[in-house]
């Protein structure tokens, strides 16, 4: 691991969120460790499920969700990262009038989840190979939604593979979608919403739908390691 949560830009971060609609973190992961993760894709026992994207229209690609225990380098993102990430889903909650607090802790937050039979863990392990994509979705999985979810990069763009950006689209009300492709090179972590986030209007904030997606892969293969900090039912 090439960063660490203590050592991160959150002002910056959290600005570029708040401006941009999601946050680019420069070489999260070094290039060792983003090989390793992905050299697991086919280890069985490190995962609960497997989706293959065409069998039910979520694009062309297959990816892989974590069971628990989850590896070292996985827990270890998603237990650093999420302090941060709290502190800003909240205020993004008080400004949109959501009633619903986050604690500090990841471990308080999943037992809040486990409560509600949300036990399923969904660190998920993506592979896409040429002609591959995902199509614009959000990643909700039950009552209780984290508004910020981490991917993460583990390829290198021009070498490993061609194409397959990484897309963001953006609905204010009453307005068309605006779409954003977000350049990233290996190890590089974007944070963005899970499903809204507020925007400033004249009236004060309003409530800005977001969606995620990937472009076509032309070339190569192209994996990816999607933090998710809500668990699933």
């Amino acid at each position: 691991m090439k960063k660490t949560r203590d050592n991160l830009s959150w002002a910056q971060l959290e600005a570029d969120l708040d401006a941009h609609g999601h946050a680019v973190v420069d070489g999260l992961l070094d290039p060792l460790c983003c090989a390793g993760i992905a050299a697991g894709f086919d280890a069985d026992a490190t995962f609960r499920n497997r989706v293959v994207m065409a069998r039910h229209g979520y694009g062309q690609g297959e990816y892989r969700y974590y069971d628990y225990p989850l590896p070292d380098p996985v827990a270890a993102l998603r237990t650093s990262l999420y302090p941060a990430l709290a502190a800003i889903a909240n205020r993004w909650h008080a400004a949109l009038n959501i009633d619903t607090r986050f604690p500090s802790d990841h471990a308080d937050y999943l037992a809040r989840c486990h409560a509600a039979g949300q036990i399923k863990p969904t660190p998920q392990l993506l592979r896409y190979g040429p002609g591959d994509y995902n199509r614009l979705h959000q990643d909700l999985y039950g009552e209780h939604v984290f508004p910020l979810q981490v991917a993460i990069l583990l390829s290198r763009p021009g070498k490993d593979f061609t194409g397959g950006e990484f897309i963001l689209t953006e609905q204010r009300p009453r307005m068309q979608s605006r779409a954003e492709v977000v350049p990233l090179t290996q190890g590089d972590a974007v944070i963005f919403p899970v499903r809204r986030r507020p925007g400033q209007g004249k009236h004060g904030h309003h409530r800005l739908t977001m969606r995620h997606g990937v472009s076509r892969v032309r070339t190569g293969e192209r994996f990816t390691l999607g933090l998710i900090f809500h668990d699933a039912g």
